[in-house]
């Protein structure tokens, strides 16, 4: 059996820190940053500060799958960067998202600081992540009835519902929403169609 494709996590972390320390804060994120560059399959890092003067930082990373992400946060190279700056950052909550979560966001995050850089692109619309799970689901669940009523035609409810279920959810995760986000990307997040792109 082969196996499935890899899944990117992403980590969002909050931290705080004095205001007045903001120019060491940003010295200090950067250079988190260029340690996990290092790595292989480092897919990008980003901050953003929760309001101007505010102490509270939303910070980012991106890894390929779970296991690459695991090599960077059990490296020397973070806990020396984390233990650097002890006495001025407060860590206060962590969150990794994978799955559902993990579909529609871009690829990679851009770096937002307080000299006014860009600001990491928002999620789509709910309505639009629920338009483009509709899409993968219907065709997939159709099939999938279809050859349950012709394969199993005495099953019971239970079975048929428990075997399409068990087929669709790793088709869905790892093989189909992948693959119709990445088509979709541009309406997803607003941007022209690509044969609507001038040609150069």
């Amino acid at each position: 059996m082969s196996t499935p494709p890899a899944v990117p996590v992403t980590v969002a972390i909050t931290r705080q820190a004095d205001p007045s320390r903001t120019s060491e804060m940003v010295a200090w994120m950067r250079a988190g940053t260029a340690l996990a560059e290092a790595f292989p399959e480092f897919l990008g890092a980003g901050w953003v500060r929760h309001a101007p003067g505010s102490p509270q930082w939303h910070m980012l990373y991106r890894f390929a799958d779970a296991e690459t992400l695991h090599h960077w946060e059990e490296s020397p190279q973070r806990r020396w960067w984390l233990t650097s700056a002890q006495g001025m950052v407060e860590h206060t909550r962590t969150e990794r998202r994978t799955g559902i979560e993990g579909w529609f966001d871009p690829p990679r995050e851009q770096v937002a600081d307080v000299t006014g850089a860009a600001l990491p692109p928002p999620s789509p619309p709910r309505w639009k992540q629920a338009v483009t799970i509709w899409l993968a689901f219907f065709p997939l669940s159709l099939t999938a009835n279809l050859l349950a009523s012709r394969l199993l035609p005495d099953g019971s409810l239970v079975v048929r519902t428990l075997l399409i279920t068990l087929c669709l959810t790793p088709l869905m995760t790892y093989l189909v929403l992948p693959r119709i986000t990445r088509v979709l990307h541009w309406w997803l997040h607003g941007q022209p169609a690509p044969w609507r792109l001038p040609r150069r």
